[in-house]
């Protein structure tokens, strides 16, 4: 039998998988799917194997529920830190590497974990009113005055199907803004291909775009809510379209734990 265990991040749920020592065979795509089915499987946004890495902590491998490799997931790489911790890998400073290059990260005093993001190095123009920004994933940013009126699936599903990104996918964000600064989010994730709680690089991409329309340089602190939680996005915008030191923190907390059929069986 495989054991795994089950994390979530803002509502944003993972399988994860201990695949350091004798490591069996990454599964394949049907099987990850199986597993990540809400109905006939364990139920998930995506599957995570936690390995070992010569140089780093550990290696974070991602698959989304669709069974396919991914780009970096936010919420999930602070997920796998809290795996991490609880496997008896302790630092006061993570370092691990994750398909988008290597990553830090830490526990805080709080009980959450803060995860340092790729920098932003570009932002453009997506229509009259839209962005579109790379933040480990792809991202198409909307700002709208009532995320009420949003339906999620249908308008994010045709964006990302939409000729400009049908081929590679792009996850799809409808934020609000309040007159504190302040963000709400919504977002479609592509792999998911359905809206999600939380999308930790989604909130980071909403959270640049909202300091990159605010043309503030500096320091910048927001808040996003999304439908599972409030996540904090902080960093250093250093030019028009640049971004570096983000750090995205919130919360990341084991579910429960189980046995899978072994791979190969």
């Amino acid at each position: 039998m495989t054991p795994f265990r089950k994390y979530e991040g803002a509502g944003n749920d993972f399988i994860l998988l201990d695949a350091r020592n004798d490591a069996p065979p990454a599964p394949d795509q049907a099987t990850i799917e199986r597993w990540c089915d809400r109905h006939f499987g364990i139920g998930a946004d995506g599957l995570m194997l936690l390995r070992n890495h010569p140089d780093y902590d550990f290696e974070m491998v991602y698959y989304n529920s669709d069974g396919r490799p991914s780009s970096m997931c936010g919420n999930g790489g602070r997920c796998i830190v809290r795996f991490a911790a609880d496997l008896g890998i302790h630092r006061e400073e993570y370092r691990f590497m994750a398909v988008d290059g290597p990553h830090r990260a830490r526990l805080t005093e709080d009980g959450q974990v803060a995860l340092e993001m790729s920098d932003v190095r570009g932002i453009r123009p997506a229509g009259d009113r839209d962005v579109v920004l790379d933040t480990g994933s792809p991202h198409y940013v909307r700002f709208v005055p009532d995320l009420g009126a949003v339906d999620v699936v249908r308008e994010g599903r045709a964006l990302r199907n939409s000729p400009a990104f049908a081929a590679a996918g792009i996850n799809v964000n409808f934020v609000r803004a309040a007159a504190d600064g302040k963000l709400s989010i919504l977002t479609y994730e592509r792999g998911v291909e359905d809206e999600t709680l939380a999308c930790g690089t989604g909130v980071t991409a909403a959270a640049v775009a909202s300091v990159h329309r605010s043309k503030a340089l500096g320091q910048f602190d927001v808040r996003v809510r999304a439908r599972g939680g409030t996540l904090r996005v902080s960093g250093v915008r250093t030019g028009p379209d640049t971004f570096t030191e983000i750090w995205l923190t919130g919360p990341a907390t084991y579910v429960f734990r189980g046995e899978l059929p072994a791979l190969g069986q």
